[in-house]
């Protein structure tokens, strides 16, 4: 699809098709996070598949924002893998797991699979349910699926400020 358009019809999805996605089309979403760019190169991200639904159920348990989507995919970061930027101690692996989870999200979306990026969850219950060792912080869901017949954006998609309100030449 040409990127523009793309971009312009990609919309959070809240109702999904009761079907799991195929590994096939997982595959091809996972390949768009895996060279996504990183901080380095250090690839830091980690990613949890959960495409069943014993795995749904456990997800429900960390987050009302799940949708009943039949499939969902937990973008972690390695704490210890993190490019440290040197001034201040800042580390990249949280923007590198937002450039995953971004390019998973477009590439879904290309493909006929609608997301919706969760950042409402619980990560402790995240933790527990789904065994995340300490070196792994959840930063981004998505949960995912085929699109049902009625889903549609949101009203508040549709709206944008003024981009002279959010972008500035030279100087703020």
């Amino acid at each position: 699809m040409e990127f523009e358009k793309l971009i312009a019809e990609r919309y959070s999805v809240r109702n999904f098709e009761d079907r799991h996605l195929e590994k096939e089309v997982i595959d091809k979403i996972l390949f768009a996070g895996h060279i996504a760019p990183t901080g380095c190169n250090n690839q830091p991200q980690r990613i949890l598949v959960l495409n069943t639904d014993a795995a749904m159920e456990k997800l429900k348990k960390c987050t009302t924002c799940h949708f009943n989507a039949p499939t969902a995919m937990l973008i972690c970061y390695n704490k210890d893998e993190s490019w440290v930027r040197r001034y201040d101690g800042a580390l990249c692996a949280p923007v590198d797991a937002a450039i995953v989870t971004t390019h998973m999200m477009l590439a879904a979306h290309n493909i006929g699979v609608g997301s919706c990026w969760v950042m409402h969850f619980n990560p402790f219950k995240m933790r527990e349910e789904f065994n995340i060792p300490e070196n792994l912080i959840p930063e981004a869901l998505l949960v995912m699926g085929y699109p049902s017949e009625n889903a549609e954006p949101m009203d508040l998609h549709f709206k944008t400020r003024p981009i002279d309100e959010v972008v500035f030449y030279d100087s703020f």
